[in-house]
């Protein structure tokens, strides 16, 4: 190695810079002593951020593959959903009268106890939407309609309505495949 570049390696070795910033977005670049001027460290950060939690969550986002699979291996078993809706419906509701704030707390329960017990049929690949209409039954007509914007091919929905003396329940599963 020459001369110079050992002087040059020197230098550069001597010089140092510091970071100092008395905010998170503010940021000034000092030069620190020159070449006479020695001092123990390289190079010191008088301020750092904590890392934030979306930088935590980002670490921890699991990559998939791409399995371009654009259709379901296996569809969506309507009528063993349709037993599951009749089941849980007749089960919780077979004894109740309808009074309005039970029959609030009653549609987020059945809703989710249908949900787990579809996702036991471990159907790869299909998101579940439930819902659950419950109303009172007083000799009035009611009309439940939904749109939905799905592929015909693979996407799907279950349905059950189920009825005693004094209310009416109705319980659509929607199964979306996810590609």
């Amino acid at each position: 190695m020459s001369d110079f570049a050992k002087d040059k390696a020197a230098y550069s070795l001597r010089k140092r810079w510091n970071v100092v910033s008395p905010g998170s977005h503010d940021f000034r670049w000092k030069e620190g002593p020159g070449p006479g001027h020695a001092r123990d460290s390289m190079s010191t950060v008088s301020y750092m951020d904590e890392p934030s939690q979306r930088d935590q969550v980002s670490r921890l986002a699991v990559q998939m593959e791409n399995t371009y699979q654009l259709g379901p291996t296996k569809h969506f078993p309507v009528v063993t959903v349709n037993h599951i809706l009749k089941d849980v419906l007749t089960n919780y509701l077979q004894e109740e009268e309808y009074e309005p704030e039970l029959c609030r707390q009653m549609t987020k329960t059945i809703s989710e106890v249908i949900k787990a017990r579809v996702k036991e049929l471990m159907i790869p690949r299909y998101k579940l939407i439930v819902i659950i209409h419950i109303g009172q039954l007083n000799g009035q007509s009611i009309l439940i309609g939904s749109r939905c914007l799905w592929d015909p091919k693979s996407d799907t929905v279950s349905s059950y309505v189920f009825r005693n003396s004094s209310l009416f329940a109705l319980a659509n599963v929607y199964a979306v495949y996810f590609e």
